[in-house]
């Protein structure tokens, strides 16, 4: 079985991003590895509101933050020590994979099967679908 050095995690706070990290804490325990936690905070939405409040990037990156500290409390308490945090603005399909994965040399993503945006994903495709696709490395989807 081949052992993993710097696993990827993308949460985005839904209950399937919460079991990935859950499964991204063992198999990092399991194999020693570093373990990323990221967020993408799509923005593909944020132009046609920030006319109408400019704050929006400034609330979102705030509390894509605050829920990446939480994670890597958590994987903290479970005795990880190598963990890093990482959140990114734009398209979670495109930036898992183009982005942080290479940024990071991850040789494992790991990401749940549906996140917050279910009805987005039945029109457009979900991100697990989309990183399954075109990532260079193992993937593994938590359902």
């Amino acid at each position: 079985m081949m052992k993993y050095k710097v696993i990827l995690v993308a949460v985005d706070g839904s209950e399937d991003a919460e079991k990935a990290f859950q499964k991204s804490v063992e198999i990092a325990k399991e194999n020693g590895a570093q373990l990323v936690i990221g967020n993408v905070v799509d923005t593909s939405s944020f132009y046609l509101i920030e006319p109408y409040d400019s704050g929006i990037w400034e609330h979102a990156e705030q509390e894509s933050y605050s829920l990446l500290k939480k994670y890597a409390e958590k994987a903290k308490k479970s005795g990880l020590e190598n963990i890093e945090i990482v959140t990114k603005n734009g398209s979670p399909k495109k930036t898992i994979v183009k982005d942080i994965a290479p940024e990071y040399n991850t040789d494992l993503i790991i990401v749940g099967a549906t996140g917050m945006g279910r009805f987005e994903s039945f029109l457009l495709g979900s991100v697990s679908e989309s990183v399954t696709r075109y990532a260079a490395c193992d993937v593994y989807v938590v359902r």
